[in-house]
């Protein structure tokens, strides 16, 4: 094998700065994470944005991540507005019932997006209010 041959390795590349390697798997990796960040919300008041903004801003030199990033942090904003709107209508009682459909909504589709992503497939979700393009 010549010099040429073993420098280059089509699976990875140098990642920012020269400091390690970015593999594919790596990157799919991270697009999970983008979306599986947002379960922080569970623990942290707005965990659910603060979690995939992170990741975003952290890992949006690489494409997918940036595409991922942007679907995650999009799709908790729109969690957020819905569950506000939600407790708002409590007071109607139909809020409880909302509520709870936005709950196991965000948990299912951030779960199938995940899966998606870790896949290395662009996920869209299916309701979410693109305010970050």
């Amino acid at each position: 094998m010549s010099d040429e041959e073993n420098s280059s390795s089509p699976s990875s590349e140098a990642g920012p700065g020269g400091t390690g390697v970015v593999t594919e798997k790596n990157t799919h990796q991270w697009g999970m994470f983008a979306h599986l960040s947002a379960f922080a919300g569970y623990f942290i008041p707005f965990g659910n944005i603060i979690g995939p903004l992170i990741v975003w801003q952290m890992k949006k030199d690489l494409p997918f991540v940036d595409e991922q990033g942007k679907e995650a942090l999009n799709f908790q904003i729109t969690v957020s507005i819905a569950a506000f709107v939600s407790a708002i209508l409590m007071f109607v009682l139909i809020g409880f019932l909302l509520l709870s459909l936005v709950v196991i909504g965000s948990f299912v589709f951030t779960i199938i997006a995940a899966l998606n992503a870790n896949n290395g497939e662009n996920y869209r979700y299916p309701i979410a209010i693109r305010l970050i393009k």
